[in-house]
């Protein structure tokens, strides 16, 4: 037998199962190995988010942190990316100088912003045209540098001939979560602090381009109501990009469709933030601040939706489904009410004692439903171990709450807002909006995988 015929095929590239399906069904793979489009803008993507993190976190009042150090942390931040690149995409530097670009691009959201130096906006103005044509590709250009650096030294830590399959469509919509939970506590600070009128007009800042107010003119109140701006227009490029890729890799029609009413459901919460504005009414702020809790939760469900887990774990039938069922939608209830009450309380200083009665009945019924869910799902770990999530977050978030009752009973009797309190009602609100998604997320695996016998 010769040489050739002794040979073993060669193997077939490793699609996950998602995929598999879609090619029976006659539809290109949701998957495919290595070089995916997905993996440049998740990775180019989430680099971004982070370097607003980062970039937020050290511009704070009061932070100092010195600007060669915030340069480092970016410089660090996109390396990070690119060796991510290197490390999960079959083409190597050529993925992580593709998603440097993506980050550069992503990240001209705040160029302008960090070209102004606080003169006139009509000079302003004349002066960043001129600079954007040298800045904005330059910038673009050291994300890319920085991308295939990285990417040089990931591709390293890879075993050599072996792909990595990830599941990138649920990878970017958690990108979109993350980054939609970095915006509710911007949002948060702003309440704390009592700064959401301290930018009059909208969609502009002070007659400047949103994007274009300098950075040197952000400061105080000013600085948390324009970077809360910033990020809900962060959220909201992340989520038209999810939605279009969802567009082209998902075969299911109703998960396209979710995308489009969560893409519809961002617009609408940016032009009620602006509303709240310009016709200063402290209703839209509340409606406002629990449509945000509730975006995040149903982000977080798309990130369910195209989790393996959802496509692929087979369903079993159990006794006691029907139980869960009703109890995980009565704590869903209990706990979205809550989310209102602690809106109005926050915003209108009404409805503490209300708040702290609702309290104890999501913990009766959420937590109920949780230990339930730890307790008597041992053959689909991931119910399990949501539950035990969710009566961690569950536990945590009465923690806060009493630190913040202690926080706003303090306040009250010395009449003035101290960073402490901002910090653990900010922490406390942001926290319940977890909770939220991942009762939510919880909810939905339940009625997935275990089926009423």
């Amino acid at each position: 037998m010769s040489l050739r015929a002794r040979s073993a095929p060669r193997a077939a590239p490793e699609v996950a199962p998602i995929g598999r399906r879609a090619a029976r069904q006659g539809r290109p793979p949701l998957l495919v190995p290595t070089a995916d489009l997905g993996g440049v803008l998740v990775i180019g993507f989430a680099t971004a988010v982070g370097m607003w993190a980062i970039g937020y976190l050290c511009r704070l009042p009061g932070a100092a942190v010195p600007a060669p150090l915030i340069f480092v942390g970016m410089i660090g931040c996109m390396l990070l990316g690119g060796a991510f690149a290197g490390r999960t995409c079959g083409r190597g530097v050529r993925s992580g100088l593709a998603a440097g670009v993506v980050t550069g691009l992503v990240n001209l959201l705040i160029l302008g912003s960090l070209l102004g130096d606080g003169r006139a906006q009509a000079i302003l103005s004349a002066e960043l045209a001129r600079a954007a044509l040298l800045w904005a590709p330059a910038s673009i250009a050291i994300a890319a540098a920085c991308g295939g650096i990285g990417a040089r030294l990931g591709a390293q830590t890879r075993a050599a001939g072996r792909g990595v399959s990830v599941n990138w469509p649920a990878h970017f919509a958690w990108v979109a979560t993350v980054a939609t939970l970095l915006l509710i506590p911007v949002g948060g600070i702003v309440t704390g602090y009592q700064a959401g009128l301290a930018v009059p007009d909208w969609p502009g800042s002070y007659g400047y381009n949103m994007f274009l107010y300098p950075l040197a003119r952000m400061t105080g109140g000013i600085y948390f109501e324009h970077a809360h701006r910033l990020f809900g227009a962060l959220v909201g490029l992340t989520t038209l990009a999810l939605t279009v890729y969802l567009q082209l890799v998902e075969p299911r029609g109703w998960v396209r469709a979710l995308a489009w009413v969560v893409l519809l459901a961002v617009v609408v919460q940016g032009v009620l933030g602006g509303l709240r504005v310009t016709e200063q009414n402290l209703p839209l702020a509340v409606v406002h601040g629990v449509l945000a809790q509730v975006f995040l939760a149903t982000v977080g469900s798309l990130c369910v939706f195209l989790s393996r887990a959802w496509q692929v774990e087979q369903p079993t039938a159990t006794a006691a489904a029907v139980l869960e069922r009703r109890l995980g939608l009565a704590a869903l209830a209990a706990l979205l009410v809550q989310l209102i009450l602690g809106a109005v309380l926050r915003h209108t200083a009404w409805g503490l004692w209300p708040h702290i009665a609702m309290a104890g009945v999501v913990l009766l019924a959420l937590g109920a439903f949780a230990l339930r869910c730890w307790g008597i799902y041992e053959q689909h770990p991931v119910i399990a171990r949501m539950g035990a999530v969710v009566l961690g977050l569950l536990g945590t978030q009465f923690l806060l709450g009493f630190a913040a009752l202690v926080a706003v009973l303090d306040e009250s009797s010395r009449q003035t807002i101290t960073a402490a309190h901002v910090a653990v009602t900010t922490l406390h609100q942001a926290l319940g909006a977890v909770l939220l998604a991942a009762a939510a997320a919880l909810v939905l695996l339940q009625r997935r995988l275990a089926r009423v016998s």
